[in-house]
């Protein structure tokens, strides 16, 4: 009954990594090429804890 109002973990950290690759996109578009390989490889990390955390459950 009380997981009803539980957070979710991995949502946060899908809605992080939307963000990261919001930003990315940005870097790109402004000609931003370091920023843009930094917030893709922050995006890739938190795909991967996604993935491990979607495994575990």
């Amino acid at each position: 009954m009380f997981n009803l109002f539980k957070k979710d973990p991995l949502k946060n950290l899908r809605k992080q990594y939307a963000q990261k690759l919001e930003e990315a996109r940005d870097l790109q578009r402004q000609g931003n090429i370091k920023g843009f390989a930094q917030k893709s490889a922050e995006a890739e990390a938190l795909m991967q804890q996604i993935e491990q955390q979607s495994k575990t459950s």
